[in-house]
Parts: C-alpha cells; sequence; structure tokens
C-alpha cells in the first residue's frame, strides 16, 4: 500500500492573516477590557486592598458579606426590585406592542414615539427629570393639587422611593416592545383562523395561540431584562444616592460606594462576584423553569 506524503502549509496563510486583522479590535477589547478585569476582580477579591495598600486575605471578604447588614438589605432590594419591575414593564410592553402590530394610520409614529425612552437610555437627564417630577413641588405633586389631593415627597418617603424607580424603568419599555412586535408577526394567521372556526374568542385566542406561539420571545425579554435589573445603578444615584434609609439601595449601587467612595476595592470586588452568582442563579432557574411554559414549535 503506498502511502502518498502531502507537504504541510503554513499554519497562517495570508487568508488566515487578513482575517485576524479585521478581528483585531474585537479580540483587543474582550482581552483588555473584558477577560483582564474579570480576571482582576476576582483576585482583587481575595485582598485588602486600598488606595495605599493590598495585602492578602482569601475569602475574608467573602465571610464579612455575611454579617454585613448593608449588604443584605441591598440583596433584599435588589431582588425586590427586579420582581417587581420586570413583569411590569413585560406586561406593560405586551400591551403596547398587541395595540400597535395591526397597521393602522399613523402607526410608525406612535412606533417611534413610543421606542424614544427607551433611545435615550438610563441618562442622567433622565435622571434628574424623574426627581423633578417627583419632588415636593414637581409636576406629580401640582396635578394632584388640582383634584384636592395633598401630595408629598415621592423620592423622599421610604414606602414610595422604590416604586418611584420602578416607575421609570416601565416606563422605558420600548426595546421589550420592538422585540415584542417582531414576534407578534411571526405568528401565522392561520392559528387565529383555526382558533376562530373553532369557536374561541379575542381572549381566548391571546391565551391559547398568541402567548404559546410568542413564550420563546418572552423567555428572552426576561432574561435580559432580568439581568439588567440587577445591574440598576443611575436611577439610584441619582435620584435617591440609595436612600432614604437603603430603601433603594441597590447592589451595584453599594458596590460603587464600598469601591470608590469607602476605597475598598478588595470588598467591592467580593460583592461583584457575589452578584455575578447572584445573576447566574436566577437565570439558570429561569432556563429550568422554561420547559414547563416555552412552546417550541419544532
Amino acid at each position: 500500500m503506498k502511502i502518498i506524503s502531502r507537504k504541510k502549509g503554513p499554519l497562517i496563510n495570508r487568508d488566515h492573516l487578513t482575517a485576524y486583522l479585521f478581528l483585531a479590535p474585537w479580540l483587543i477589547g474582550i482581552l483588555f477590557f473584558t477577560l483582564w478585569p474579570f480576571i482582576t476582580s476576582f483576585i482583587m477579591s481575595l485582598q485588602e486592598t486600598n488606595l495605599f495598600s493590598t495585602k492578602f486575605v482569601g475569602l475574608d471578604n467573602y465571610r464579612a458579606l455575611l454579617s454585613d447588614r448593608r449588604f443584605i438589605k441591598s440583596l433584599k432590594v435588589t431582588i425586590k426590585f427586579v420582581v417587581i419591575s420586570v413583569p411590569l414593564k413585560l406586561s406593560f410592553a405586551l400591551f403596547i406592542a398587541m395595540l400597535l402590530k395591526d397597521k393602522i394610520k399613523g402607526v410608525n409614529f406612535f412606533r417611534s414615539a413610543l421606542y424614544l425612552p427607551s433611545l435615550i437610555g438610563t441618562s442622567v437627564a433622565v435622571a434628574a427629570m424623574w426627581t423633578q417630577l417627583f419632588g415636593p413641588s414637581g409636576l406629580i405633586n401640582d396635578i394632584l393639587g388640582i383634584f384636592g389631593i395633598q401630595g408629598k415627597s415621592w423620592i423622599a418617603n421610604p414606602k414610595t422611593a422604590l416604586y418611584v424607580l420602578v416607575i421609570l424603568v416601565v416606563w422605558q419599555f420600548g426595546s421589550s416592545m420592538v422585540i415584542f412586535l417582531s414576534g407578534l408577526k411571526n405568528i401565522p394567521v392561520s392559528l387565529y383562523e383555526a382558533a376562530e372556526i373553532d369557536g374561541a374568542n379575542k381572549i381566548q385566542s391571546f391565551f391559547y395561540v398568541t402567548l404559546p406561539m410568542l413564550s420563546p420571545i418572552i423567555l428572552f425579554n426576561l432574561i435580559l431584562q432580568t439581568i439588567g435589573s440587577f445591574q440598576t445603578f443611575t436611577q439610584a444615584y441619582i435620584i435617591t444616592k440609595g436612600g432614604p434609609i437603603n430603601e433603594t439601595l441597590f447592589m451595584v449601587l453599594y458596590i460603587y460606594n464600598k469601591a470608590f467612595t469607602a476605597s475598598e476595592m478588595g470588598y467591592a470586588s467580593a460583592l461583584s462576584w457575589v452578584l455575578l452568582f447572584v445573576i447566574l442563579i436566577v437565570t439558570g432557574l429561569i432556563y429550568w423553569t422554561s420547559k414547563y411554559w416555552v412552546y417550541y414549535e419544532s
């Protein structure tokens, strides 16, 4: 049996080199702005690090979290915020998407107008505007005054401060709405026609046709918004500063305070890793439950 040997070409030819050159900006960005900070933060979480000294302390930072009341409070506040804001935001986004899915006069204008709050995002200007709206002499209290209702400082009240931030997040529902609109347009019209022939009304068609067919999109939006809500920072930092009495002290805000106000970089890094694991656990639970309520046509 004759063995034919083949010459091995160069490991990297001209085409490969061209591809690597085009990928270089992305690879450099991933390496220096994602992977390196990721590794560095874990190393710092095992150290007692401030502006003047660095000392290896092992898992002491993580042990300290168990007795840190402000950390426990921030974790509770963050979870409460996620549990309230995410379902409200997705429900409202789906409701508006259902109204705008049909081709009616001016629908493109309404879609653009309703998407605008998401486009400007969590900017400082929006947070400052929200502070003025819900302040003691803000527009909300002025409107209530017309009806003879005595307003209050919604931001300074421990019972209402968190809900002011929830309303702000729900108001920026545009991105979820656009994704829902895309999913609604991909539902075959024949399914609605078959449901109508079987005697289903609008509400029954929504629950037995729209929701099952839209469930993969709902899962995507749910995970996306859950992760984003856990990382909420700007709203609390500008509007409430974590107050009153830590009722809006989100975990990211607490991490920021520990890192840049108290200069406890090691402890802040440990907090960041705990937040990462909390997000992973919650996301994993959502994925695990999805097999019971997400319908895939294939």
